[in-house]
């Protein structure tokens, strides 16, 4: 039986026991505008493919290929960035024209309506302003198109080896012709990633009357087409189709990161020309994939944005092998995956080892272990573990050693089929490699503003991560590692200032760097002293050791004052070159970039639970919105959704590798986690309301319940967690200390 007849299957399975369909309330243009970052194409969970139109601008706000702001499509490119930063791949664009163009060099624009144009999750249709309507749906390593020509065009589609925008630019392409309606290449590039390699199989439902193949400088008409290629660094193809009333062409095209050979093999995704049997499969992935977490609210609004969230949790990683788990990695090694497992690739450390790497542990129970298991063949390759991840290259960007958090959680969590051994011999590498400011880390005890840029954000990110390794060393009996990390995760005490309450950069002379002002912004990573913000996001980053923090501040009334102080500050940053991710802002929290995630949940640690709950209902409502310019900024490859889906839900993983999940204020009505061990967890909210969002008392199981957060452990029993919601913050519930989550 084939993969997509089971997910029909599936998909019947669900509206059989009467559940709602879920993907009717997913808006793929949320995030495509603002600085959101993200795509509105066509993409099953974790897909190679991401199929999706490119508006042909260059820009920051273009980084996905794409932006509601923008009335014009260049193409239809087959790879796909959700969320990030910065702009790569858009590799193998395909867009289809009215006749073939005589200059086969020059790009070409088409407008568009944003009223012809619709998204939903695995589709995506779009009516051109010439009159061309274009569809498109897909498998995990196949693409599949569906043009619609009006009357009277000569019916051409061009696959365009050479476009590229930002940081992209192809190296080498190539074409062969195999026969009238199938097409084969390569395109290599460099970027961000500095070598990607690209294969692809195409093929159309008719043959085509000509082909015309342009190496970039001049073209051949090839009437007989078989056995001819072209090559060179943008290369491109017009597929020529005689003239009907009304022509349809639907067009398959599969990729490798191995061979053509290997892509010709994945068009066996698509065996049948039946492109609503495509597109049903699909929507059946995206309707079992939300089927996982379940919330009920009479806010549609809410259901919109929650939903859509969720999806966005389950685009990037993204597949990088063959579907026998054979890949090419970025130092042109052929390597295959143990047991036909699949390798990974699009590894946001930076952002997601925070949120969304906790929620693949509920979410992902079939893909995770791959996951896990990419980074440690990315370990094996280079020498360290990842730290951004694209297309198997190490961009090295971002700060800290965040893979390691991500396995600490795995490893503590006992997840299944990763080595612990191995992976804790991996961490111990990163822990002390050579660059990346490590040495003088290790040295000084913090990394210096006169040895690396950065160093305030680094030295706490690498706090955090050799408490992650001690927590490890300390299941696995390695005590006398566990002493050094544990020592080493207090490094955040070094750049500690009484005095002004912050976190302030020192030089290797032990003094704090002056001027100083925690307002000040600089983008330029050399120059910074806090990554994409300032002193204000940055201080609060200590989530293993929040009392800790507190302490610094005199005892938690301390901690709380200046909390309550980052929320009602001026928001304003200074500086010559402020850093654009720094967004949405309350006071000083800027919740549009990773480094506030967790601050409005540090109120629970030191007995003031109320607090949290007022911010946490407060960003919910007023940093996602179900709009193209619903978040607050970039999306960042699944964090700024999950931390969404967890607090929407009413829980947050404020330390990721502690397995203990702070409640917050639950926006839905009702949440129902699918666990992976096939258990129910539900968190009911009674008398909840735009108003009543303080936690009165809590019960699990319906007996009382005290504490301010819930284990991992907890949720993989199953049961259901009940919160009496009031309008007014209660002094009782979470005031005991031995109800707070775990510090230190």
């Amino acid at each position: 039986m084939r993969l997509s007849t089971l997910i029909l299957l599936l998909f019947g399975c669900l509206f059989s026991r009467g559940q709602d369909s879920l993907i009717k309330y997913v808006n793929p243009f949320i995030g495509t505008g603002g600085h959101g970052h993200t795509f509105p194409g066509a993409t099953v969970p974790f897909g190679m493919v991401q199929l999706s139109p490119d508006n042909g601008r260059a820009g920051w706000d273009w980084c996905s290929g794409y932006h509601y702001s923008e009335s014009l499509i260049a193409g239809f490119s087959h790879m796909h960035l959700s969320g990030t930063g910065i702009g790569d791949w858009l590799d193998i664009s395909v867009m289809p024209l009215m006749a073939p163009l005589d200059d086969t060099v020059k790009g070409i624009k088409v407008g568009f309506s944003h009223d012809n144009e619709h998204a939903s999750p695995g589709y995506y249709r779009v009516a051109m302003d010439n009159g061309i309507q274009a569809e498109l749906t897909t498998t995990a390593r196949c693409g599949y198109h569906r043009y619609t020509y009006p009357q009277g065009t000569t019916p051409t589609i061009r696959l365009d080896l050479g476009f590229h925008l930002n940081w992209d630019n192809p190296t080498e392409t190539h074409i062969s012709v195999i026969n009238d309606s199938t097409l084969v290449g390569y395109r290599y590039s460099t970027g961000w990633a500095k070598v990607q390699r690209v294969y692809f199989a195409a093929r159309t439902s008719v043959p085509a009357a000509k082909i015309i193949l342009d190496d970039g400088q001049s073209a051949s008409d090839m009437a007989d087409v078989a056995e001819t290629y072209d090559i060179g660094n943008g290369v491109s193809a017009q597929l020529v189709f005689d003239k009907d009333e009304r022509a349809i062409v639907e067009l398959k095209v599969a990729l490798s990161m191995t061979s053509y050979e290997k892509a010709l093999a994945a068009l066996v995704e698509i065996p049948e020309w039946d492109f609503q049997r495509v597109r049903k499969a699909a929507e059946a992935q995206w309707e079992a994939e939300l089927q996982k977490v379940r919330i009920n609210t009479g806010d549609e609004r809410l259901k919109r944005v929650f939903y859509t969230a969720l999806y966005h949790t389950a685009i990037a990683p993204t597949l990088y092998s063959d579907n026998d788990g054979e890949y090419q990695n970025a130092n042109g090694d052929l390597r295959s995956m143990p047991e036909s497992a699949q390798r990974y690739t699009l590894f946001s450390l930076w952002d997601t080892f925070r949120a969304l790497k906790p929620l693949f542990t509920i979410t992902q129970p079939e893909r995770y272990t791959d996951m896990l298991n990419s980074m440690l063949a990315f370990y094996d390759e280079n020498g360290l573990l990842p730290v951004w991840d694209l297309s198997t290259w190490e961009t090295n960007t971002m700060t800290g050693y965040h893979a390691i958090p991500v396995l600490a959680d795995a490893i503590l969590k006992e997840w299944p089929g990763l080595d612990a051994e191995r992976a804790y011999e991996a961490m111990l590498k990163s822990a002390y490699q050579d660059i990346r400011g490590v040495p003088e880390y290790i040295e000084y005890g913090y990394l210096p503003q006169d040895k690396a840029g950065g160093s305030v954000t680094i030295t706490l990110e690498y706090a955090f991560d050799d408490w992650c390794i001690a927590q490890v060393a300390k299941k696995l009996g390695k005590t006398a590692d566990y002493a050094t990390f544990t020592n080493r995760s207090k490094s955040f005490t070094h750049l500690f200032d009484n005095q002004t309450g912050f976190m302030r950069a020192k030089n290797s002379d032990g003094q704090f760097v002056t001027p100083f002002d925690p307002f000040w912004s600089e983008h330029d990573f050399d120059k910074s002293q806090y990554i994409e913000g300032n002193a204000w996001q940055h201080s609060f980053f200590v989530p293993h050791d929040v009392r800790g923090l507190a302490s610094l501040y005199g005892g938690n009334q301390g901690l709380s004052a200046k909390l309550d102080e980052l929320f009602s500050a001026p928001s304003k940053m200074t500086g010559d070159n402020i850093s654009p991710d720094a967004s949405g802002f309350i006071g000083q929290y800027a919740h549009g970039n990773e480094p506030s995630h967790h601050i409005a949940y540090m109120y629970t640690y030191i007995g003031e639970p109320w607090k949290t709950q007022e911010r946490v209902r407060q960003v919910v409502d007023s940093m996602y919105q179900d709009e193209p310019d619903g978040y607050a900024g970039n999306e960042d490859a699944g964090q700024m959704s999950a931390w969404a889906v967890w607090s929407i839900a009413g829980l947050y993983p404020v330390n990721p590798a502690s397995g203990e999940y702070v409640f917050g204020s639950p926006s839905a009505d009702e949440t129902v986690f699918s666990m992976p061990n096939g258990k129910q967890f539900t968190i009911r909210a009674e008398n909840n309301s735009p108003q009543n969002k303080y936690i009165q008392s809590a019960t699990l199981n319906g007996a009382p319940y005290e504490n301010t957060y819930i284990r991992h452990k907890g949720m993989l029993n199953g049961g259901e967690l009940v919160f009496k919601m009031g309008p007014k913050p209660s002094k009782r519930f979470g005031q005991k200390p031995e109800t707070w989550p775990k510090s230190g």
